[in-house]
């Protein structure tokens, strides 16, 4: 291992000359400050992590609260993750995973242990009971979601709302006249989570300005709740041509139920998925999509609290305008 040391001889310097280059503490030249970080970076040496917090009162560590429950499809949470973890790096931080199931208790062990500088949480509710929480906290804390309020907090997320109106948009510009909308599992609604509520709410505004007759309904990720789901919307409006499937975990199970049904995808049926993008090519047919965007939300988020932690504590909301992207699940109404 390299040590503080290893990097003094090398660039020919005391050790505390490279403590204070990597403090800030006192003033050194440019010329030594240059050469010590050189050594640095030839050698890989990185800050014992105790020994820079102790001196900077930063542990270089953010708390992320991400939800692992039955009903949200965790392969997509992990990409929020992953693209949280890519970014923090980016700034010499690590991430610190927490889980929803801790829920305010687990926001106060991590400021009391001082064990993280600052906290970003997921899976946002409408009405979110942890922004009290958070706001006594004296840490710095960024919403991965945004609720109906988010009081001095700073957000980020897709616009679902926006959204959910493209996806309408989309099959009225198709002149389907029909269409209905497979959502998330019925206790995502339940919750009050905020992407489910805008999202519908965009869907029924968007299908009304458009004068289109809809139906909308919850679908938990088993194969017997889709086949159950599509029996309800296709009895209840036969004439349906046009889906929008707003429920990662089912897209394969409703594109096999609509084969099955003798509904053809595009033919007698379009489809438009609410997923990542890279989803849209892993099944028979190359989704019409509107991409969630992970990588953007997970950096933007990583970059709002690196913010707040330099010092600038402005909030701020950013709702990431969707884009669709069409391919060969929708084509106009025959």
């Amino acid at each position: 291992m390299v040590t503080i040391a290893d990097v003094a001889r090398d660039a020919g310097v005391s050790a505390s000359t490279v403590s204070y280059v990597l403090s800030g503490k006192r003033s050194i030249s440019p010329d030594t400050r240059r050469r010590v970080e050189a050594s640095i970076r030839r050698l890989g040496y990185h800050p014992h992590a105790g020994a820079r917090a102790l001196a900077s009162s930063r542990t270089n560590v953010l708390a992320l609260v991400v939800p692992l429950r039955a009903d949200i499809h965790v392969p997509v949470v992990m990409r929020f993750v992953t693209s949280v973890v890519t970014a923090a790096r980016e700034h010499d931080h690590d991430v610190l995973l927490l889980t929803n199931d801790e829920g305010p208790d687990g926001l106060r062990r991590v400021a009391a242990s001082a064990i993280a500088d600052a906290i970003l949480v997921m899976d946002v509710e409408a009405d979110e009971p942890r922004i009290p929480v958070l706001r006594s906290l004296l840490r710095p804390a960024v919403l991965i979601g945004v609720p109906d309020d988010p009081e001095d907090l700073s957000c980020v997320d897709l616009d679902f709302h926006a959204a959910a109106g493209r996806s309408v948009h989309h099959l009225a510009d198709l002149r389907h006249t029909e269409i209905g909308l497979v959502g998330p599992s019925p206790a995502v609604y339940e919750r009050g989570t905020s992407f489910a509520g805008r999202f519908l709410r965009g869907f029924t505004g968007a299908a009304a300005e458009r004068g289109l007759e809809t139906t909308t309904l919850p679908c938990p990720p088993d194969y017997e709740a889709v086949r159950d789901c599509l029996d309800r919307m296709f009895a209840e409006r036969p004439g349906i041509t046009g889906l929008v499937v707003h429920n990662e975990a089912v897209l394969g199970t409703v594109l096999s139920e609509c084969h099955r049904r003798g509904r053809r995808v595009p033919d007698d049926i379009s489809v438009v998925a609410v997923c990542p993008e890279d989803m849209a090519h892993s099944f028979p047919v190359p989704l019409t999509t509107v991409a969630i965007p992970s990588d953007e939300v997970g950096r933007i988020a990583v970059d709002m609290v690196i913010r707040k932690l330099n010092g600038v504590t402005a909030p701020e909301v950013r709702l990431l305008s969707p884009r669709l992207h069409q391919a060969g699940s929708t084509a106009p109404r025959g």
